[in-house]
């Protein structure tokens, strides 16, 4: 019984983990070549991709200038933005964003 209750513990706590930040993937079909791959593969979070041509309320809200931009949101608030240089391609690497999100990870705790 105390297994049982570990685990679904545990299992609790990866998803309110997940809830608390997410990663806002910004980019436009026209740019699809810059896409970045490695969004998908970030650990403890939740990814939301953004195709500012379909969805420019999301632009605007927040404020994106340069695609591809990466936004980490931990609660609804903003905490970082990873943005494209002028050639439309992103220099953060998934290292370092993925450095990052463990910091908010265990901030929470």
């Amino acid at each position: 019984m105390k297994k049982i209750l570990l685990t679904l513990t545990l299992l609790l706590l990866t998803n309110l983990v997940k809830a608390q930040v997410v990663v806002m993937h910004f980019n436009a079909g026209w740019n699809e070549s810059n896409r970045v791959d490695w969004v998908d593969d970030l650990d403890d979070c939740e990814i939301e991709f953004v195709d500012i041509a379909t969805k420019p309320k999301l632009q605007k809200k927040y404020s994106i200038i340069v695609v591809p931009t990466v936004v980490i949101l931990q609660y609804d608030e903003e905490k970082k933005r990873f943005q494209a240089d002028l050639s439309f391609k992103l220099s953060a690497t998934k290292e370092e964003v993925q450095d990052y999100i463990d910091e908010l990870v265990l901030s929470g705790f």
